[in-house]
């Protein structure tokens, strides 16, 4: 009779302990998550609406259809880019299509 009592006790506390340890694993599950997904992301996206933010007229720009310009109107949430040596080839793009902002006076040296 002792040894089920002695049994039954065990199994109520290793039930108890599952339990923390099971919530102790979701906590460290989401925690890795976080750091690798989330985070990185709300970086990225801070420093694209810093990119955006920046464009002025005047300046080179990547869009995300691989086309190089230059930027000649900037509006709320559109801007009128002009591509190649075509002066008539303007398009009004939105902001968040572009990818690169490189400045008239920022040279990079290869």
């Amino acid at each position: 009779m002792n040894q089920l009592v002695f049994l039954a006790d065990a199994a109520a506390t290793g039930g108890a302990m599952s339990w923390t340890w099971m919530i102790g694993y979701i906590i460290v599950i989401g925690g890795i998550f976080y750091f690798m997904a989330i985070r990185p992301q709300k970086k990225q996206q801070k420093q694209m609406n810093a990119l955006i933010s920046s464009l002025e007229i005047g300046d080179s720009v990547l869009t995300t259809s691989g086309f190089y310009g230059v930027v000649i109107d900037v509006m709320d949430d559109v801007i009128i880019v002009e591509f190649g040596n075509n002066k008539n080839c303007r398009i009004p793009m939105k902001k968040s299509a572009v990818v690169e902002v490189e400045k008239p006076g920022s040279e990079e040296n290869k």
